[in-house]
């Protein structure tokens, strides 16, 4: 693979990947139509730079940021680019068509779209293009956490999705490939059905929601950085594992009532102003450093590199 590779859109996630790619090693050429692009980069080059000094590394072992005047600009002769644009998705399969007609022929597509899918965004480029298209979908920020889900559709190659697979792995990153498309790829529908028990159970007056997120760290969040889901009802199941788990915990939990719950606005307020009372009325960058940290922690645990 090429030693350059493409951002499209220095948002958030934009940033974050810019960021862990020059780390990574990667010359990283960026692309946004932001007026102070060539601010950000040049303080993402900064951060990367300083990161590098922290890990006693010299200058020449990490990659560099560079701001490109246009999308064509920025994907000419790199051979992975990682778009990261607003959820649009009649402005997706546009900007993907600019950026197949100006990159090399065997480029491929990434995008970081949590709600869009490959398919949507392949069926309005030909062919080859249309099979060097996949989804590359971080959990933020990406240069922190590990995960990206990969996400083919019936029209991307083996070959894309291995590239693909490979790239990130370069990175320092965990991939999974997904089997199909679905909506919400893994992660989120994990998050989303947790988040709507949470709610609910505020809701219902069983905790607050200050409580709540204490019962969640110093229990399931705990666990869960350690073993996953399924590992952690092997682990229950003692010497009959998963299958002793499910034989005398799983009746148990197939009785436990759904309570209701309601997400729109006016049902919300109350969980508003709990969690604002809590935890004020926006994150502050201290709190987000602490959750850094602690995050880093674990990783460092876990012997990742990060």
């Amino acid at each position: 693979m090429s030693s350059s590779v493409a951002v499209i859109g220095a948002g958030t996630i934009g940033r974050s990947f810019a960021f862990l790619f020059a780390r990574s090693g990667y010359t990283v050429r960026v692309f946004d139509p932001r007026s102070d692009l060539a601010e950000v980069v040049a303080g993402l080059q900064a951060e990367v730079t300083a990161d590098a000094s922290a890990r006693g590394e010299l200058a020449s072992d990490v990659g560099t940021v560079e701001a490109a005047e246009s999308v064509e600009a920025a994907v000419a002769g790199v051979d992975f680019v990682q778009e990261c644009g607003p959820e649009d998705p009649e402005a997706k399969p546009e900007l993907f068509s600019q950026i197949a007609e100006a990159a090399p022929r065997q480029a491929v597509f990434a995008t970081s779209s949590s709600t869009i899918p490959a398919s949507s965004i392949a069926s309005a480029l030909p062919e080859p293009a249309a099979s060097r298209v996949i989804v590359g979908h971080p959990f933020n920020p990406p240069h922190l956490m590990p995960l990206v889900e990969v996400v083919p559709s019936p029209q991307t190659s083996q070959e894309t999705v291995d590239a693909t697979v490979g790239f990130y792995r370069s990175c320092g990153r965990e991939p999974v490939v997904l089997g199909r498309e679905i909506r919400g790829f893994v992660g989120n529908r994990l998050q989303n059905a947790l988040m709507k028990e949470a709610i609910s159970l505020v809701q219902n007056g069983v905790v607050t929601a200050e409580e709540l997120d204490t019962v969640m760290k110093n229990s399931l969040g705990l666990r869960w950085s350690a073993v996953g889901q399924f590992e952690g009802m092997h682990f229950g199941g003692g010497e009959a594992g998963i299958r002793g788990f499910m034989e005398h915990i799983g009746p148990a939990f197939a009785a436990i009532e759904d309570l209701p719950v309601d997400v729109d606005p006016a049902g919300m307020e109350e969980v508003f102003g709990q969690v604002e009372e809590a935890y004020g009325p926006q994150p502050t960058p201290q709190a987000a450093a602490v959750r850094d940290r602690i995050q880093k922690a674990v990783l460092e645990a876990r012997g990742k590199d990060i």
